[in-house]
């Protein structure tokens, strides 16, 4: 690896205090081990583990004349094999750090290791580079309409409106089904009802009772994230119904099961119609 330019004495320090936060960070053992792995002398092991990794740390890089060691020691500690039993604890660690290195002009990748990008200058270009709730959908393995419905307010982890967003992606994708230009319940009544008509989706054969039910059940989910997440969302302002990162994260998963049961439908009329 080339020279790189010494980094800033706050940006080591924002390290040390992610790394070593007292409830998320390593234990005073795991720092002295990695700092011992990466041959980085620890001059202050007895004083509060933030301090200690950050005096060790703009020790080295003073000595040095450079930011090297630096980055050695952040991929030594985020390599992900020592954290396989840890995939959201990762996840988590490598937002808090992407969104101070790369006001550095550095990005830490999921395979751990170091690479440069563009440096930003606000913590608002910070955020967004380092947008945490696209990663932990991405983990979680979410439906690709949702990543791509959201993807502007992903970008700023807006909670609020990523909700919003996605619901709508809901309603589109069954418009797009049916050619209906119903909306909410109107649409969800109108695409999957049974009892007179072929329905325009079909989740199963509808022969038996549970089929049936499955179909109503489905039919009520819909209903339940129209009225309670798209209507609240469109109406309600966003100081009044606050949404955080865990009730964003569930309610997207649960949208995303959606999407899928959507995309495994059958178009029942359409066969029953002969259409093309």
């Amino acid at each position: 690896m080339s020279i790189i330019s010494k980094f800033n004495l706050g940006t080591i320090e924002s390290i040390a205090k992610i790394l070593a936060d007292t409830t998320d960070g390593f234990t005073g053992s795991e720092i002295g081990s990695l700092l011992s792995e990466c041959q980085i002398s620890d001059p202050n092991p007895k004083t509060t583990k933030w301090r200690r990794l950050n005096t060790a740390l703009a020790a080295k890089q003073e000595s040095e004349g450079c930011s090297n060691n630096i980055i050695a020691f952040i991929q030594q500690s985020m390599n992900p094999v020592r954290h396989i039993n840890k995939h959201e604890w990762f996840i988590d660690m490598r937002y808090k750090l992407n969104k101070v290195i790369s006001f550095e002009g550095f990005t830490l990748k999921e395979d751990g290791k170091i690479c440069k990008s563009s440096k930003v200058n606000t913590i608002n270009e910070a955020t967004a580079r380092a947008s945490r709730l696209r990663e932990c959908l991405v983990a979680r393995k979410v439906h690709s309409d949702i990543l791509e419905f959201c993807k502007e307010e992903l970008l700023a982890d807006n909670y609020f409106h990523s909700v919003f967003e996605s619901t709508k992606s809901v309603a589109e994708k069954i418009r797009k089904m049916t050619g209906l230009n119903f909306d909410g319940a109107c649409l969800v009544d109108e695409a999957f009802s049974f009892k007179q008509n072929i329905p325009y989706l079909a989740l199963n054969s509808l022969q038996t009772e549970s089929e049936q039910n499955e179909q109503k059940g489905f039919m009520n989910l819909l209903k339940g994230i129209f009225g309670m997440f798209r209507n609240t969302t469109a109406h309600a302002p966003k100081i009044i119904w606050n949404i955080d990162e865990n009730d964003a994260l569930d309610i997207l998963s649960l949208i995303s099961l959606v999407h899928k049961r959507l995309d495994n439908s059958t178009q029942a009329r359409r066969i029953y119609n002969n259409e093309p």
